[in-house]
């Protein structure tokens, strides 16, 4: 089987696939019925899927796998642009979790979404990493929240963190039961950035807490015991922490917040 088939019973030959197309793999020919991939296509394709997924009458079929077995696309879910405004400017940050885990299931799920973060090139580097025990992710930050004292990082942070932490405070992973990381090869990172940005979003569509954590990041990092303690592939870099559990409380407003700064050229 080829890269794509084509239906010719349904094809419009309106070109849509062909203009989708982000590695320009498709033509159709003057003659021919319906667009077809041009020389090479198979080595340079990236499977993202476009050009089966823009069809509007489920004519392409790629690499074997039909529009009818790809879930359709529902307008009646979308969110309005008000209701996406204010889900994106009420999401906050959450830093006091509920003693409650969150069920695997709930937590599969969202990975599932997201992995569907955009990548670079649809390579979908990211792997991840969950530590789901809650004694388990207490360990592992009071193991980072030592190795950052003993560096006096946590001080260079906020003077309160280090007095904090000095008085038994977690500091680093504020009591969430569960850590998400996400990891990439080195130098591809920022796919893994993503992929927690979305799994950040939607976290709250879950009525999950979520929180980067930057300070756990700093300490898997320079410390090879918790990076061996975390159980971090060799050749592996960390994107991000994220500070996954139930909110113990529910903000009731929207913060202030710096206006956009633009500069229009």
């Amino acid at each position: 089987m080829g890269l794509f088939t084509v239906d010719p019973t349904k094809c419009l030959r309106d070109g849509i696939c062909v203009a989708e197309c982000p590695r320009f793999l498709i033509a159709i020919q003057d003659e021919g019925p319906c667009p077809e991939p041009v020389e090479g296509a198979d080595e340079l394709c990236l499977a993202c899927g476009h050009c089966m997924a823009v069809c509007p009458v489920g004519a392409l079929t790629l690499k074997g796998i039909a529009p009818e077995e790809r879930p359709q696309v529902r307008p009646e879910l979308l969110p309005s642009v008000e209701q996406a405004e204010h889900f994106l400017r009420s999401r906050r940050s959450i830093r006091t979790f509920a003693d409650k885990p969150v069920p695997r299931e709930v937590l599969e799920r969202l990975l599932d979404t997201a992995c569907y973060a955009p990548s670079a090139s649809n390579s979908q580097p990211v792997e991840w990493l969950v530590i789901y025990d809650p004694p388990v992710a207490r360990r592992l930050a009071q193991m980072a929240g030592e190795w950052l004292l003993q560096q006096g990082m946590l001080a260079a942070y906020a003077r309160s963190y280090a007095t904090a932490a000095t008085q038994g405070h977690d500091v680093i992973c504020r009591g969430a039961p569960h850590l998400v990381l996400a990891h990439t090869p080195k130098g591809r990172e920022m796919n893994g950035v993503i992929a927690l940005t979305t799994l950040e979003l939607a976290a709250y569509a879950l009525r999950l807490g979520a929180c980067w954590s930057g300070l756990f990041q700093a300490a898997l990092n320079g410390s090879a015991e918790l990076r061996e303690a975390v159980g971090l592939p060799e050749g592996r870099a960390c994107s991000g922490v994220m500070l996954l559990g139930y909110p113990q409380y529910a903000y009731q407003r929207v913060p202030q917040r710096k206006p956009a700064r633009i500069v229009w050229r």
